[in-house]
């Protein structure tokens, strides 16, 4: 069950994240489609990523963010277990700039670590979910 109670707040929470989660896909050169959304606490999105990393060649690549550590690269771990995370964008803004997005992905393909951090930053506790709405908006 959604921790949005408010069927018109859960609406137009999901229509923002939504618009903001197809402006990365469209940054990234990806289609929506690429993307699944869960919008129970904390609200997160995972992205499929079309290519593979040459130090991981037999791992799936995708985006994932939530409402708490904002955006993570990871590879999937494979036998049904969760993903890896291979590295954090970090920063203080759980919706960064699409941009923010595509050059944090684009250095983890170049092997190149001065983007991102390892440790998940706490940008912000799950749950204000009028404050996300706000900025979706």
């Amino acid at each position: 069950m959604s921790s949005l109670i408010d069927s018109d707040v859960e609406y137009r929470f999901n229509r923002g994240l939504r618009g903001y989660l197809e402006a990365v896909t469209s940054a990234l050169g990806i289609g929506l489609e690429s993307c699944t959304v869960d919008l129970d606490t904390p609200v997160s999105a995972y992205i499929a990523i079309d290519w593979r990393l040459a130090r991981f060649p037999g791992r799936d690549v995708a985006l994932i963010w939530d409402e708490q550590h904002g955006w993570a690269a990871t590879i999937e771990a494979g036998c049904g277990e969760d993903v890896i995370v291979l590295a954090y964008l970090g920063g203080d803004e759980v919706l960064p700039d699409p941009r923010q997005v595509v050059r944090f992905l684009a250095a983890l393909r170049a092997d190149d670590h001065s983007l991102g951090q390892p440790d998940p930053p706490g940008i912000r506790q799950p749950g204000n979910h009028d404050e996300l709405l706000d900025r979706l908006g």
